[in-house]
C-alpha cells in the first residue's frame, strides 16, 4: 500500500477533489500526507535598460500559495489526518517530480479539470500529463467534471 503520498494542492475544484481522493487513500493505509502548492518563479521583466525584479510582488505571491496550503493542510486536521506542507517555486512538474524523489513518495495526487474545447485543451499543456512521464512514483490523477 501507498505510505507517502504527495497531493499537489492549488485550492481549485479538482485540487479539492485530489484532497478528497488523497485522505481516502491515507484512510486505508495509515499513511504519511504531504501536500505540495508550487508557486511559479518570480517574474524578471527585461527592458531596454536590464531587469527589474519586485520582491514585494513575490512575497505577496508567496503568501497566496502559504494560505492555500494551509488550508489543504486545516482541512486534513478536520478530518484527522496529520500532513506535512511545503511551497515549492518553479516550474510545477519538475518541482512536484522532485520534491516526490527526496521524500520517497510512493504516490503522487493531482487534480485535473477537462477543458472546453479544442482550443483550450491546445493552447494550455497539461501538467498531470507532464507529470505522469517524470513522476519517480505512482501517479494518481482525480478527473473533474
Amino acid at each position: 500500500m501507498y505510505k507517502r503520498i504527495l497531493l499537489a494542492y492549488d485550492g481549485s475544484q479538482s485540487g479539492q477533489k485530489a484532497l478528497l481522493d488523497c485522505k481516502e487513500l491515507a484512510q486505508w493505509g495509515n499513511s504519511e500526507l504531504f501536500l505540495v502548492a508550487v508557486m511559479p518563479s518570480p517574474a524578471t521583466f527585461i527592458g531596454a535598460e536590464g531587469g527589474v525584479y519586485d520582491a514585494g510582488s513575490e512575497e505577496r505571491d508567496r503568501q497566496q500559495y502559504q494560505g492555500i496550503l494551509d488550508e489543504g493542510i486545516r482541512r486534513l486536521a478536520e478530518e484527522g489526518h496529520k500532513a506535512n506542507g511545503e511551497v515549492l517555486v518553479g516550474d510545477a512538474v519538475d518541482e512536484i517530480a522532485r520534491c516526490a524523489a527526496r521524500i520517497k513518495a510512493d504516490l503522487i495526487v493531482v487534480g485535473h479539470r477537462h477543458l472546453e474545447g479544442w482550443a483550450a485543451r491546445w493552447w494550455r499543456g497539461s501538467v498531470s500529463k507532464a507529470l505522469i512521464e517524470q513522476a519517480p512514483c505512482s501517479v494518481l490523477v482525480a478527473i473533474m467534471h
